[in-house]
């Protein structure tokens, strides 16, 4: 009996070291509204199904078109009357290691990027969008 007593003791601390080990690797949450470097805009993240995602949920400064903007350069014909306020510009998003790894929409020029995500401190998001080995990388600031 003791060598099973001491048996189950030695596996339970060694889950216990385990756990905050696990801890450790996985990324802090990105959740919250962030605004974009330019300020012009907010983008809410949240839990879209499986994944995290990023939508495009208020502007700071108006658009051309104003509250209507449509994602005008979209590659895709058939969403190029979508109205950009509620897009989601991050999707996909999941934790891998420190970070978060999914893709980015740049309405700007209607194209889509491999993103990575991380949270730098607690009000500041580093958000990267990469083609192949370069990446342009933009720091969001939590907003109120």
């Amino acid at each position: 009996m003791n060598r099973l007593a001491l048996s189950l003791a030695a596996f339970a601390a060694l889950v216990m070291t385990a756990v905050p080990a696990l801890a450790y690797f996985a990324p802090e949450p990105i959740t919250g509204r962030w605004m974009t470097k330019e300020r012009d805009s907010i983008v809410t993240i949240s839990k879209c199904g499986a994944t995290y995602c990023g939508r495009l949920s208020q502007y700071l400064v108006m658009p051309k078109g104003g509250v209507d903007q449509k994602d005008i350069n979209n590659p895709d014909p058939k969403l190029r009357t979508r109205k950009l306020l509620g897009v989601a510009l991050l999707t996909g998003f999941k934790p891998d290691g420190k970070v978060w790894r999914g893709t980015i929409y740049d309405p700007r020029n209607g194209k889509s990027y491999r993103s990575v995500v991380r949270l730098k401190s607690a009000n500041v998001l580093e958000v990267k969008g990469c083609v192949g080995p370069f990446c342009q990388t933009q720091n969001w600031t939590r907003a109120k």
